[in-house]
């Protein structure tokens, strides 16, 4: 069959299919042609010119996973997410494999490595089969070997890391040129909302993950430019905001995940993609691929994955969010990590004993974004919530893990001019012994271990300050210690490892589990409103001050919680507009509360008396009464704020203490 490559940009192919294989701008040239090439020289239906062993290579062979697999590249080319340039590269592609002995039902398929490149020439072929070259590995040549029935291939030398291509997959030569005339004549396959949220029940991914991955399109993995692409956002439903996590959510897909989600997901006859259940059966099957490798996860709401994005945590969203809601499958919430000391010319910091990769630095980030995010979601996610009900089990595990003897973590670094000497003056004489030489002097007084600067690398041009590490499961059992550790005028500047730690093991996060396990919160109900986590104390109020029990509630939201917005009152409160607004007026009318309009406040009623304004997007303005009161410290009384507040109690204890305040004559006036 005679393809005219030049006219849908042969070279653009690569393009097409980034995010499904990893061509890394390999392929260049005619790679069509030479896919076309490749599949006559293997099937024997043509041969090498004279003075050549075999086809011209195409890119560094990835397309060879395409083999059993190209139901990804027939999705993607259907859906109606896809660019139309991109889509006639794909289609072009669709229409060469279908000619090519890379359908054959007979054929069978294997990749290995010969370890002996020089017995192997790029391409050797007999009546059973044929073998050819892909890329070079370490001391070693990749290998396709093609062959039918149970005959040998031409022999290659000897192989290890082989494996066996998989068979049966869609992908016949008639299902790839039925699929090919459907797209050309009906245009793409219709885009069903519905079947995302199929997909997303089945695993438990989000909404916006769910819907790359029925576009075929889970992510780009390298490029820099946006993904995706404006046009693919608006066909697929989703933002920007979207889009970034739920690249990031299916950046840990292997290259073979990728492609083996979809070699079952079409349909036998193509044509049924374009009835009215169609992407519906679609993504079963994608859910059934998904959960025989990743398992299911009840879904986590996207209100929920939203509050969290917004606290723009240190760890991935999506990451996070698996962590949180489902705490026993993290390897960091569930098992021991031993860490040591790590240090030489180029580097100084922590490593994972057991070589499991980066995992002190992801333990790092976990810890403190845990520290850092439980308050809100124990305040601001529903009862019932997976996230929020998992609290329990995820604070409960990373105590445990902090208690493990053999885990070290970052204490904080030094500034420049600390030498050894202060620092054998501060956590000395006893030398740092462990399983690895370190090139710079350490010393360990038990809970800390001081690594002193290694020497200076390149001629000098580069010289690491002091470093401290320390063991959590020590922390604050020997007093003196732990003040050498955590006293920062001695030259050192702290990672908050130390806050975290402590903060994860304190009294608030013990209370707030507490909280949770008691289930006195209805289902569905936010802890942040008082009628559904302290309603007696609602009582008291509206009798105390004549209220309606809506005004008293509301009044507590005022007197306590850091960002009482009109939109979160009326999500925390399952309030209608109209009934904020009855409640906000009868606080306005007994002179509890005052109507105004304030920068970034997002609300129209507060409590009486000044008015301090935060100087940064993540902190919030509020009443002075209240920033008081949550203990949030404003500096030299400039009713400015410069903090989070750092919330020691539950919402419960928290609208308890305000109203006693109140009662005292202690309230905002």
């Amino acid at each position: 069959m005679a393809h005219n490559f030049q006219a849908i940009d042969d070279e653009g192919v690569a393009t097409a299919v980034t995010g499904l294989l990893r061509t890394g701008g390999s392929w260049r040239g005619a790679s069509l042609a030479g896919l076309e090439r490749i599949g006559e020289y293997l099937a024997g239906t043509w041969d090498p010119p004279a003075g050549r062993h075999a086809p011209e290579p195409v890119g560094h062979g990835e397309w060879a996973a395409l083999i059993g697999r190209i139901g990804a590249i027939a999705l993607r080319a259907a859906a109606p997410s896809a660019p139309e340039q991109a889509r006639e590269r794909l289609l072009a592609l669709l229409e060469v494999w279908s000619t090519t002995v890379f359908v054959d039902a007979d054929a069978r398929w294997r990749t290995g490595t010969v370890s002996e490149p020089s017995v192997f020439v790029p391409g050797i072929r007999d009546e059973h089969g044929a073998a050819i070259k892909l890329f070079h590995v370490w001391k070693g040549v990749r290998v396709l070997e093609f062959r039918r029935g149970d005959a040998a291939a031409p022999e290659s030398g000897p192989m290890t890391d082989v494996a066996e291509v998989p068979r049966g997959a869609w992908g016949s030569a008639g299902q790839i040129r039925e699929l090919v005339d459907l797209v050309r004549t009906r245009g793409p396959m219709p885009w069903d909302p519905e079947a995302v949220a199929v997909l997303v029940d089945a695993t438990g991914m989000s909404r916006a993950a769910a819907a790359l991955l029925l576009a075929a399109n889970p992510g780009t993995r390298s490029s820099p430019d946006p993904f995706p692409a404006r046009e693919e956002r608006h066909a697929l439903g989703l933002t920007t905001t979207e889009a970034k996590p739920a690249e990031a959510e299916l950046a840990p897909l292997s290259d073979i995940d990728r492609l083996d989600l979809f070699a079952h997901a079409l349909p036998a006859d193509p044509a049924e993609l374009w009835s009215p259940t169609g992407p519906r059966e679609l993504a079963g099957r994608i859910a059934v691929a998904w959960r025989a490798r990743f398992g299911r996860h009840a879904p986590i709401p996207e209100t929920s994955r939203a509050l969290i994005a917004a606290l723009k945590p240190r760890t991935p969203v999506a990451e996070i969010c698996a962590a949180l809601a489902h705490p026993a499958d993290d390897p960091l919430v569930a098992e021991d990590l031993d860490t040591r000391p790590h240090a030489t010319e180029t580097s100084i910091g922590l490593v994972d004993a057991s070589g499991r990769g980066d995992e002190p630095r992801r333990l790092a980030h976990l810890l403190q974004d845990v520290a850092m995010l439980v308050p809100t979601v124990y305040a601001e996610l529903p009862a019932g919530d997976p996230i929020r009900e998992s609290l329990p089990t995820l604070i409960e595990g990373l105590r445990a893990r902090l208690a493990h003897p053999g885990l070290l973590l970052h204490g904080g670094n030094a500034l420049r001019e600390v030498t050894d000497d202060d620092v054998r003056a501060l956590f000395g004489p006893d030398p740092y012994t462990g399983p690895e030489p370190l090139t710079a002097v350490a010393f360990d007084d038990g809970l800390t271990v001081a690594i002193g600067a290694p020497p200076p690398s390149f001629h000098g041009r580069h010289k690491h300050a002091p470093q401290l590490c320390f063991r959590p499961a020590l922390l604050d059992v020997d007093a003196e210690r732990t003040k050498r550790l955590a006293d920062r005028r001695r030259g050192f500047y702290g990672t908050g490892a130390v806050d975290h730690v402590r903060r994860i093991r304190g009294d608030h996060f013990t209370r707030v589990v507490e909280r949770l396990r008691s289930g006195a919160l209805p289902p569905g109900a936010y802890e942040t409103n008082p009628a559904a986590s302290v309603p007696e104390l609602v009582d008291r109020v509206a009798a105390s001050l004549t209220l309606p029990p809506d005004a008293a509630a509301l009044y507590l939201q005022l007197l306590a919680l850091e960002a009482p917005t009109d939109r979160r009152v009326r999500t925390w409160n399952g309030w209608t507009p109209t009934r904020h607004r009855k409640a906000a007026t009868a606080l306005v009318d007994a002179g509890l509360a005052v109507a105004d309009k304030r920068s970034r406040a997002r609300r129209g009623i507060f409590l009486p008396g000044p008015w301090a304004e935060a100087d940064k997007p993540e902190y919030h303005s509020m009443e002075t009464w209240k920033a008081t009161f949550l203990g949030i410290r404003l500096v030299s009384d400039s009713l400015t704020i410069h903090f989070r507040a750092d919330i020691d109690r539950t919402l419960p204890e928290l609208f308890a203490d305000a109203w006693e305040r109140v009662e005292q004559g202690n309230g905002p006036r």
